[in-house]
């Protein structure tokens, strides 16, 4: 690719933390690597299909604002996610579109109004070296990103992308019904199983029924969630391979879903797996917001992922 159609963004501040993130790291947890991968699947695959980009092209998963980028040429982007307070030239910006950005602009993403993470796309996705055939980057691990080497963004560095795809114009959003509003308390569908039959029946009861909060120790890797107290009658088990959206129930009865950065494999029992939207709606919430889990069969479960997807990947 000659540099005439090369464009990039260059970070003039770096917010806490920003990373590339395609689809996902697949195909490896056998070597002890995790999954990566965008947190809210459903923003990211909107931010692609909205520049008519491939699925699983790269964006640009910003955490919590703080972001601060500069065009070094025109080009389209398209914006989703949580609404962090983004400006375009100092003029507000919200999410769920895609607009363009002119040369020497800046887009300055402040703190979040509603959720926890947007997710910006440009034309064809972000360019970077795959490494165990993906960009995704997980900093636990060192791996994926832009530079390979699992770091989030820094001063002064450059994120490049094709100019082959012409910069368009601003009439192209989400629709309405498909934008979600991350205030709202979500009902997360969870497929039970694993262990499920080995906790007691009040604690399934509340499991179900009970209102859970997110605790402030949230991230990529998971979230716990506090409310009651479930007890398991099985005192200990072989650890066993970790699924996106498992919800580990640890000896203090507090549940723990684990997200796109999971350890590969876990000892403590489970009530069953959220399904990938569920775990992308959990990964919008705020420390305190409250949530509660709705069981669902894994036909279901399995027929609305297929869904999603065939909407996405056609």
């Amino acid at each position: 690719m000659s540099q005439q159609s090369v464009g990039a963004l260059r970070v003039e501040k770096a917010g806490p933390l920003a990373t590339l993130q395609d689809a996902g790291r697949f195909g490896v947890r056998r070597l002890g690597v995790t999954q990566g991968g965008p947190a809210d699947l459903h923003a990211f695959a909107w931010a692609n299909q909205l520049l008519g980009n491939a699925w699983g092209a790269a964006v640009l998963e910003i955490t919590l604002g703080g972001l601060s980028l500069v065009a070094e040429q025109d080009t389209s982007l398209a914006l989703c996610g949580a609404d962090m307070g983004a400006t375009r030239a100092g003029e507000p910006l919200a999410p769920w579109q895609a607009f363009t950005l002119r040369q020497g602009e800046t887009l300055t993403f402040g703190s979040p109004q509603a959720g926890v993470r947007a997710y910006l796309a440009v034309p064809g996705g972000f360019r970077g070296e795959p490494v165990l055939g993906s960009l995704a980057c997980v900093v636990r691990e060192g791996l994926g990103g832009h530079d390979g080497e699992g770091r989030a963004l820094v001063v002064g560095e450059r994120l490049t992308f094709s100019l082959e795809a012409r910069p368009g114009e601003e009439a192209c959003a989400v629709p309405a019904q498909e934008r979600i509003d991350y205030g709202q308390s979500p009902r997360l569908p969870l497929v039970p199983g694993a262990q499920i039959e080995d906790f007691t029946g009040t604690s399934l009861f509340q499991a179900f029924n009970d209102t859970w909060r997110v605790d402030a120790r949230a991230d990529r890797m998971g979230v716990r969630l506090t409310g009651p107290v479930l007890h398991c009658h099985r005192p200990s088990m072989i650890s066993e391979g970790i699924a996106l959206g498992a919800v580990q129930v640890p000896p203090d009865g507090q549940p723990i879903a684990l997200l796109n950065d999971r350890q590969t494999i876990g000892g403590y029992p489970r009530l069953g797996t959220l399904t990938p939207l569920a775990c992308a709606r959990l990964a919008q919430c705020q420390p305190g917001q409250e949530v509660h889990l709705v069981a669902v069969a894994l036909s279901e479960a399995q027929e609305a992922y297929c869904r999603f997807l065939r909407r996405f990947q056609s």
